[in-house]
């Protein structure tokens, strides 16, 4: 049944023709809207998880119920929170509400960063590419480490006394 292939150029027609199969066998992503219009994603970062959602508006950002230079009043953490619009060319075109749990408020800005970012690629799947190119559709597996018995901390010994 496999016909043998004899010339090099053969072999690229063969290896062009599977390629394209391949590709056509990827159905492209559909947008994930509710009928609201909005779209939905979970970000998580350290012990933090936030629940976004973001639709067209003004770039107005809530925060569990709060402005973001409210509730994020460090420079640093709202910058965190505009990356992925700037990444993906979108400033000031989607109005984000999150609301978020546990951890600290640097976890937290995370963790709305990576829920924006899903969101943003559910909504308009073209903006996949520099969202992921930017790192920013991974979750940030870093987390404290736990304390162990016989240590102070995590790695730190009680103090050694020689006397």
């Amino acid at each position: 049944m496999v016909e043998e292939i004899k010339t090099l150029s053969e072999l690229n027609t063969v290896a062009d023709a599977s390629v394209v199969a391949v590709i056509e066998l990827e159905a492209p992503r559909e947008p994930q809207r509710d009928e609201l219009g909005r779209s939905y994603a979970t970000g998580k970062r350290k012990d933090a998880v936030a629940r976004v959602w973001i639709r067209p508006g003004s770039g107005k950002v809530v925060v569990n119920g709060k402005e973001m230079a409210v509730y994020f009043a460090r420079p640093v953490q709202q910058l965190i929170l505009r990356q992925p619009f700037q990444v993906a060319g979108v400033e000031d075109q989607f109005d984000v509400i999150a609301t978020v749990k546990g951890g600290g408020l640097s976890g937290q800005a995370g963790a709305v960063k990576h829920g924006i970012s899903k969101a943003l690629q559910l909504y308009d799947p073209s903006l996949r590419a520099p969202l992921k190119a930017a790192g920013f559709l991974t979750r940030d597996s870093r987390v404290v480490e736990r304390k162990k018995f016989g240590r102070r901390k995590a790695r730190r010994s009680f103090q050694f006394s020689k006397r």
